[in-house]
């Protein structure tokens, strides 16, 4: 087997135990409440049929709503990220099939069994516990099996929400263009679903045939599976232990148990340049003595909002965004303004410090296909809104909702035959197909040289600056070593480095590892060379 391929598989392994635990902590947690919930509810439903509709209609409704949309109404709901909305929400997801199958067994048992037990003597009660659930037992543990299969695949998608999951392997391989992480993801979330599925099956046929031994050898096997985290995490897969330094820490500080070591949670957005850069900062903050813990993919709400309450301690955001997304400012400043502005509102509005500006600028740009651009005559977005309404754009999920679009599309009279949504990974080959003529890019990305895209001007300035600015919580801020440890970031990485970096991953397959390996050794040439990145544009 090839040495780097050997290399990206056991890196895969290495975040395995605290995955695994996660997507198994949500799918089992759901599925227990759920159960708590939906079996008392179909058995007080069952001879009910007013209160049987009512249940089962509101239970559907749930699960028409796409899962992705329910987990960021909990967000919303619930004023927090992580696991709490997300749990919240696969026990939602879980309670139709359970609720069903309680209801649909209670409703089949041959109505002369029932006039048996009352003829015994047997009250209401009696009649519920022995006989009742005992003979619905089957149908009951079937619509489980039902459900746990639903939450173990809608658990994936609990990513971008800040809960950890097998989910994380999936999204960062398809943002990253790495097939080993996605298909690491999709292997062990399937495998746990049969797993899952497997026990269940034989619980429900411990059920039919009324054998408790074999109920007792299913429920140890679901206590195995509930713990097989923790047990993973004492083996050293290929020949690497699960809590590995990452290259460039401080083995020393890891060895002192004298050592008072903090533990702060690094968040990004769901693109290549934001792994690459959560995973710079947490080695810089690991090499300076402190634990941490990375959640990545989140959107930009989700991620500001985690920051503002505590749990998330740092991550990398953009000027442009938080002037026209959170700030809903429509006017346009210079570049120097808006940092000063942005960084005021975020210290003021939301108790979030910004340290500094990391010395690039990641901003949206408008690409063509090099021979399209020049096939029409289009230099920039002026000529582009000329012959818009004949062409389809492209740009990622959140672009066309932005109120930098619709700024831009004001300015411009811009008017796209359609406009579509889609992953930021697609849209570049999109373009150099021809399946799109525009696509709204990142202009730090790799893959604009890769594909030899055209840059179109701006001659407006529609577009506000996207300097990438390093924002952090009060309690990460008050703590010296922590800002000691990122210190050396701030202006010190610039747009040829870090669409260097973006282009390891997106162009050569590297790993966001090795590209957070390429900026860190960057950063320390230019410390003994004492110098600075170059601008990202001249004022």
């Amino acid at each position: 087997m090839d040495s780097d391929l050997l290399s990206q598989i056991a890196s895969q392994f290495d975040t395995l135990p605290s995955r695994l635990g996660g997507h198994i902590f949500l799918s089992l947690t759901a599925l227990f409440v759920g159960i708590v919930l939906s079996v008392p509810l179909g058995v007080w439903a069952a001879p009910r049929p007013r209160v049987e509709k009512t249940a089962l209609l509101l239970t559907s409704v749930i699960q028409t709503i796409p899962s992705l949309a329910l987990l960021a109404l909990m967000v919303f709901a619930w004023g927090t990220i992580g696991w709490i909305p997300a749990l919240i929400a696969l026990i939602l997801y879980s309670l139709l099939p359970m609720l069903r199958n309680t209801i649909t067994g209670l409703q089949g048992i041959d109505p002369a069994i029932l006039e048996a037990a009352d003829g015994v003597g047997m009250n209401r009660w009696q009649a519920l516990w022995l006989v009742r659930l005992p003979l619905a037992m089957p149908t009951m543990v079937a619509g489980i099996r039902t459900a746990s299969v639903w939450v173990v695949g809608a658990a994936t998608i609990a990513q971008p929400v800040g809960a950890t999951s097998l989910g994380n392997y999936i999204f960062v391989g398809l943002q990253t263009f790495n097939p080993v992480s996605l298909l690491f993801g999709c292997f062990f979330a399937a495998l746990l679903a049969l797993t899952l599925d497997g026990l269940l099956h034989g619980l429900e046929r411990a059920a039919r045939v009324r054998n408790l031994r074999l109920a007792g050898i299913i429920g140890c096997g679901l206590l195995l599976l509930a713990f097989s985290p923790l047990i993973l995490s004492q083996f050293k897969i290929l020949g690497r232990p699960n809590a590995v330094a990452v290259p460039g820490e401080d083995l020393a500080v890891q060895d002192d148990p004298q050592q008072n070591v903090s533990k702060f949670v690094v968040g990004s957005k769901p693109f290549t340049e934001q792994y690459i850069l959560a995973d710079l900062i947490a080695k810089r903050l690991r090499a300076g003595g402190m634990e941490v813990e990375v959640k990545d993919g989140m959107g930009s709400a989700t991620t500001l909002l985690a920051l503002e309450t505590g749990e998330l301690d740092c991550y990398v955001d953009y000027t442009g965004t938080i002037w026209t997304n959170f700030m809903k400012k429509k006017e346009l400043l210079t570049r120097a303004e808006i940092l000063i502005e942005a960084s005021a509102y975020l210290l003021k509005e939301k108790q979030i410090v910004c340290l500094g500006t990391l010395g690039f600028s990641n901003d949206y740009v408008f690409v063509m296909s090099r021979d399209r651009a020049e096939q029409l005559g289009i230099q920039d977005l002026y000529e582009l809104a000329k012959q818009s309404s004949k062409l389809k754009a492209g740009g990622d999920i959140e672009f066309f909702d932005r109120l930098e679009w619709r700024n831009v599309k004001k300015v411009y009279g811009l008017d796209f035959e359609e406009c579509i949504s889609m992953d930021s990974t697609l849209m570049y080959g999109a373009v150099e197909s021809g399946q799109i003529d525009v696509a709204v890019a990142y202009g730090t990305d790799g893959r604009i040289n890769r594909y030899d895209l055209a840059v179109l001007d701006d001659p407006a300035v529609a577009l506000p600056p996207y300097d990438a600015m390093l924002v952090v919580s009060p309690s990460l801020a008050r703590n010296h070593k922590a800002v000691a440890a990122l210190r050396p970031l701030l202006q010190a990485i610039g747009p040829t480095q870090m669409q260097i970096a973006n282009g390891m991953v997106d162009e050569q397959g590297a790993t966001v590892e090795e590209a957070a390996e390429y900026l860190e050794d960057s950063i320390k040439k230019q410390e003994m060379a004492g110098t600075t990145a170059e601008p990202s544009v001249e004022e």
